[in-house]
């Protein structure tokens, strides 16, 4: 088992083991992987805008995740002013900074500056492979972790996020809430329904390759397109008017 990052000083020591097998499964899957498997565009060799965000599993009681079905994950809806994504889902995280020892720091950094959440309760499993997001120009590092001790979390700065909520693995798993979104520029990419949110771009793209690494992925109708909603207009659901 790849150990997790030390908590830091004072901090009460991590549990053994600090997650469930299930959990460990998935990073065994994620350590031979290549850019591609996540995201059809690599990082320009060098590229030096770099970002990292923080995916967070955790139990969603305290009697703990016998199975990924038992777990959530940490996500925030950005602020219809980001001048970036606005308005989408998306993980915590944000821009690595020179003062940041790496992308888990930066992630962890980031992720207490939006949500509130205590460094010290989460366990950094290890990194992701690098990704390229061309609408925004940074390659971003998924940095996976296990939320083994969670704090209370919610909006910090409204000016960047607009909400924050632990979104059950089960709610991402069911076939019903899964499609294809389709954007007006014609960008398609893996949907969800889940946690009152529209989950699309990006960190759909990425939960979906998460859920199929980790062999938890049910069946779902890959043909079912459902547009992007521009807000106040709720998601058009291409198959049910087909």
């Amino acid at each position: 088992m790849t150990p997790p990052l030390a908590p830091p000083p004072g901090s009460p020591p991590l549990p053994a083991p600090c997650w469930p097998d299930w959990f460990e499964g998935l990073l065994e899957r994620t350590r031979s992987l290549e850019a591609r498997q996540f995201n059809r565009f690599a990082p320009p060799p060098g590229h030096r805008r770099r970002s990292a965000v923080l995916i967070l599993f955790g139990a969603i009681s305290a009697a703990g995740a016998p199975g990924p079905a038992d777990a959530d994950v940490l996500l925030t809806e950005r602020a219809a002013t980001m001048r970036s994504h606005a308005g989408q889902v998306a993980f915590p995280g944000g821009a690595i900074d020179p003062t940041d020892d790496g992308p888990a720091a930066a992630a962890l950094r980031e992720a207490q500056e939006e949500t509130g959440l205590d460094p010290a309760g989460v366990a950094v499993a290890g990194d992701l492979v690098d990704m390229y997001l061309p609408v925004s120009d940074f390659a971003v590092t998924p940095v996976l972790a296990w939320w083994w001790r969670p704090s209370p979390v919610g909006v910090m700065d409204a000016r960047e996020v607009a909400r924050v909520a632990r979104v059950p693995v089960a709610e991402l798993l069911d076939p019903a809430n899964r499609f294809r979104a389709v954007h007006s520029s014609g960008f398609i990419s893996p949907a969800f329904q889940a946690g009152g949110w529209f989950i699309w771009g990006f960190t759909a793209g990425v939960l979906d390759q998460v859920l199929q690494l980790g062999g938890w992925e049910r069946p779902w109708d890959r043909e079912r397109l459902v547009d992007v909603p521009i807000d106040p207009d709720p998601p058009r659901d291409r198959s049910a008017s087909a």
